[in-house]
């Protein structure tokens, strides 16, 4: 994982940010932007701050209005990190949210594209986000990848 300073300015969630809207897909309450009718889609998997981090889903807005149907699930189900909570440092609060728990998630997320008549998807990860990119890469669900300050990707990870 990178260095502390990584998570010393989380960001002001706000579960209302961003022009898009918030719905179920797989089980997942979701940031959705853009036309459900596009056949293109682009699914954001944040850092450990979660789904309603302003700066994400202003993002996905931009990624958007370029044409792309936009998902932001919560892979977290309303429990981001909060480093405010002395009592649940990132290495505990990781043990419940295991990009392994995440990746899983992200298969349904990609099947529930698939069956809405998406026929390419790629995969944008932050962070936390950037691990369970890879897995999907891995698993060839995914036509595109892209890892931002990824933590927990090896070099066997890339390679594969």
């Amino acid at each position: 994982m990178s260095g502390p300073e990584c998570c010393s300015n989380p960001p002001l969630l706000n579960p209302n940010a961003g022009a898009g809207h918030v719905e179920k897909l797989a089980g997942l309450d979701s940031y959705i932007a853009g036309s459900p009718n596009s056949n293109l889609a682009v699914l954001l998997i944040s850092d450990v701050f979660g789904y309603e981090a302003p700066n994400l889903r202003n993002i996905a807005d931009k990624v958007a209005a370029a044409g792309y149907y936009v998902v932001v699930p919560d892979f977290f189900f309303g429990d981001p990190y909060n480093p405010e909570n002395a009592n649940r440092a990132i290495h505990v609060w990781l043990k419940d949210h295991g990009t392994d728990k995440g990746s899983e998630a992200a298969k349904s997320i990609v099947e529930a594209l698939k069956s809405k008549g998406v026929s390419a998807i790629g995969a944008v990860g932050f962070c936390w986000g950037a691990k369970v990119v890879v897995e999907l890469s891995k698993s060839r669900l995914i036509q595109a990848a892209v890892l931002l300050h990824p933590s927990f990707v090896s070099v066997d990870d890339i390679k594969d």
